[in-house]
């Protein structure tokens, strides 16, 4: 645990240090914020769409926010860039597991997103009104959607980062997670508006869990024993995909080539 826990401080005093690109990757999440809030604005101000109203969509939107940020400073292009390197080999010889590893890495950061995620969620909601909290029950299911969205945001991040082993680049690969990721968890419109066929599939995907899950909670549009299902949900994913991506790192492992061995 020593060695996981050096990792996680490690990426912590990385992301202080270089503060410069830890802001300007939080800007680009802040900017889509910052649109999603004007077009909905625009949309929603006579009268509700598909059941949401102005201030439920902002506060759709304040979820999806945080659900985008946190796991931000996983660096995944730095863990392409060994595996494109080939230095990936020399993690291969540490005393660690390399999937736990990245997920400490992943969490070292965590502290700072979360105070980066206050904040601004403070000022959004100090210029825009108020925003309505769950109590009791709901509130404790939409703390534990979004504590699994951690683990969960991570695995799909890792996986396809993985697949620089066979793709030899990792821009089409991470242009390709971020389409599918932003359609289909319902971080720029909620599923609801999606048809009918594609929100369903989309919603028993990982993928929802990313977004759409922990939004739908927070503003009580599901609850009882659906929202408890989609949790679950969320969890199974969470378990398929860590010893799914065990499976993918051995067969990535058979792809390095080093010193042409």
């Amino acid at each position: 645990m020593k060695g996981y826990r050096a990792l996680a401080r490690a990426t912590a005093k990385a992301a202080l240090a270089y503060r410069l690109s830890l802001l300007l990757g939080m800007g680009a999440v802040l900017g889509q914020l910052v649109a999603l809030l004007a077009v909905w604005g625009v949309i929603l101000a006579r009268s509700p769409v598909n059941g949401f109203t102005w201030p439920q969509m902002r506060a759709y939107l304040l979820v999806a926010f945080a659900a985008g940020t946190v796991v931000s400073i996983l660096g995944d292009f730095r863990m392409a860039s060994r595996i494109l390197d080939g230095d990936v080999a020399l993690d291969l010889v540490k005393p660690i597991d390399y999937q736990k590893a990245r997920l400490a890495e992943s969490l070292g950061g965590l502290w700072i997103e979360i105070l980066l995620i206050a904040a601004v969620i403070g000022v959004v909601v100090a210029l825009t009104g108020g925003v309505d909290i769950p109590a009791g029950p709901a509130l404790a299911l939409f703390a534990a959607s979004m504590l699994i969205l951690v683990p969960l945001k991570f695995l799909i991040v890792y996986v396809s980062t993985l697949a620089c082993f066979w793709t030899q680049n990792f821009m089409g690969v991470q242009w390709a997670r971020l389409a599918v990721v932003n359609l289909l968890s319902g971080a720029l419109i909620p599923l609801v508006y999606l048809p009918h066929w594609l929100a369903t599939a989309a919603q028993w995907s990982p993928f929802a869990g990313l977004t759409s899950t922990p939004a739908l909670i927070f503003l009580g549009r599901v609850h009882g024993r659906e929202a408890l299902v989609l949790v679950a949900v969320q969890l199974g994913w969470v378990l398929v995909l860590w010893f799914g991506a065990r499976l993918v790192w051995r067969a990535a492992l058979r792809r390095l080539t080093v010193n042409g061995g």
